[in-house]
């Protein structure tokens, strides 16, 4: 496609996105925190609304106020630079054949199929399909001690930014998706077996050499055909 950035552009945004976004949460996490030495709590309240419920809580508190403005003014600041990035990120993934083709799994919106592409960049690379589990660090590491054999949490070798996104991605669909399909079904499996947080990891593992294949084979995902 000769429109697409590059895989280094495309990194670079998501790094720029993941940072804004994480500094967004810190300040509001610290204003609540702030709030709470005065015995205010914010509550459950939408990030649209955020403010606003700031404000409320802060009236007649001059020092108090002074403190919150400014945390607010930089709040403000952050997510406007949050938003733009946020919205490159969904134009480029819209865009882009591939990241529509891995969009048709359950569980991976644009976030994660951007970064999954953008890190996979040629899928050419990977002889094998079974291989990319390991490459991103979703493999079991051992444990050995004497007799003691057993398996422990994943690796974490390779790319931190897809290993994450593979693991919200296994997250929402054993959790939020209502389709079935055939690797649902799988995981439901696992987790009956083994409990639901090493399911999470089978499935991200999966999840990551089943787009794999879709994107070497040109198709999207197949949802089985007795699925309930």
């Amino acid at each position: 496609m000769p429109n697409r950035p590059p895989a280094q552009d495309t990194r670079a945004l998501l790094v720029g996105r993941k940072l804004l976004q994480s500094k967004l949460l810190d300040v509001e996490l610290s204003i609540r925190g702030i709030l709470r030495g005065y015995g205010l709590k914010v509550g459950e309240v939408s990030r649209g609304r955020f403010e606003v419920r700031i404000r409320e809580l802060i009236a007649g508190h001059p020092t108090l106020s002074m403190v919150i403005d400014a945390m607010l003014t930089a709040r403000a600041a952050l997510w406007s630079e949050f938003t733009k990035l946020h919205r490159e990120m969904l134009r480029i993934a819209r865009a882009d054949k591939v990241c529509q083709r891995l969009m048709s799994a359950p569980g991976v919106g644009a976030l994660v199929a951007l970064t999954y592409r953008s890190a996979v960049d040629d899928p050419a690379r990977f002889e094998k399909s079974s291989t990319v589990g390991a490459y991103f660090g979703l493999t079991p590491k051992k444990y050995q001690s004497g007799e003691t054999d057993r398996d422990g949490g994943v690796s974490k070798v390779g790319d931190a930014m897809v290993r994450t996104a593979l693991f919200e991605s296994a997250h929402i669909m054993l959790t939020r998706a209502t389709r079935f399909s055939s690797l649902k079904r799988w995981a439901l499996d696992v987790a009956r077996r083994r409990g639901m947080k090493r399911a999470k990891v089978a499935l991200a593992r999966k999840l990551g050499v089943v787009l794999h294949r879709m994107w070497m084979d040109a198709t999207d995902f197949r949802w089985s055909a007795n699925a309930t």
